[in-house]
């Protein structure tokens, strides 16, 4: 018997939250005008991490449903989405998941760096330090340091393809959810700090230490993931 099923799709967990904040809006048990519960309250309402919770509300953000006012809470706009609206496309990634995933892929390859780096190529990433550590804003000009560092980590190794890869990687840094996670939730000031974890990286790599350049670049990354989902309580 021929049987037209359907296509199964399984949902990233953070799309599945705010399907479900969706029908709670569209049910009236958070009305137009009025906060939501805590990111605390539905983190342990629904059984999931605060960080899924949190990307959740940016994709309702981006979809119209709430408005994030950091500090303040999230409240559910006045004027909802028609309901073409709700099924919107929104990333398939998560920021989590684009951060944990560097982690691991950068560590690998700082401590391949580590071990094949040039002359050349480390008199290059001394320069691009040496001007990240003069400046005390982390802005676009930093932003674009910070890339070529990353970048460079992966020529070092002498690998096209993985050079391909975290190119790709670096690109969904730009994608319009990890932007705004960045307006809504990244701490100001950092740059100081992120140029001395740069600084540690790059030092390693020079000392052809491959187990502390892959430490040193998991603990960055770390540290970037803990600055976007630092969670009030």
């Amino acid at each position: 018997m021929d049987i037209d099923l359907p296509t199964l799709k399984v949902e990233r967990l953070y799309r599945q939250i705010s399907g479900v904040l969706i029908d709670f809006i569209r049910d009236g048990q958070f009305p137009p005008g009025t906060a939501l519960p805590s990111e605390r309250d539905l983190s342990k309402k629904l059984g999931v991490s605060r960080s899924s919770v949190r990307e959740a509300l940016i994709a309702l953000e981006m979809l119209g449903w709430v408005e994030i006012r950091t500090g303040n809470g999230v409240f559910v706009r006045t004027n909802l989405p028609e309901t073409a609206a709700a099924n919107a496309a929104i990333e398939e990634g998560g920021v989590a998941d684009l951060l944990k995933a560097r982690e691991f892929l950068e560590g690998e390859l700082c401590g391949l760096a580590a071990k094949t780096a040039t002359p050349s190529q480390i008199d290059k990433m001394r320069d691009i330090i040496a001007t990240m550590e003069q400046m005390d804003t982390d802005n676009l000009e930093f932003h674009q340091l910070d890339r070529s560092f990353h970048l460079l980590i992966a020529e070092m190794t002498g690998n096209p393809v993985l050079l391909d890869v975290l190119t790709q990687l670096w690109n969904k840094r730009y994608s319009p959810m990890y932007k705004r996670f960045e307006d809504h939730y990244t701490e100001h000031g950092l740059a100081p700090d992120l140029a001395q974890e740069h600084r540690e990286i790059f030092e390693a790599i020079r000392e052809r230490d491959p187990t502390l350049a892959r430490d040193k670049m998991r603990a960055h990354l770390r540290h970037v993931y803990t600055s976007l989902f630092r969670l009030a309580q």
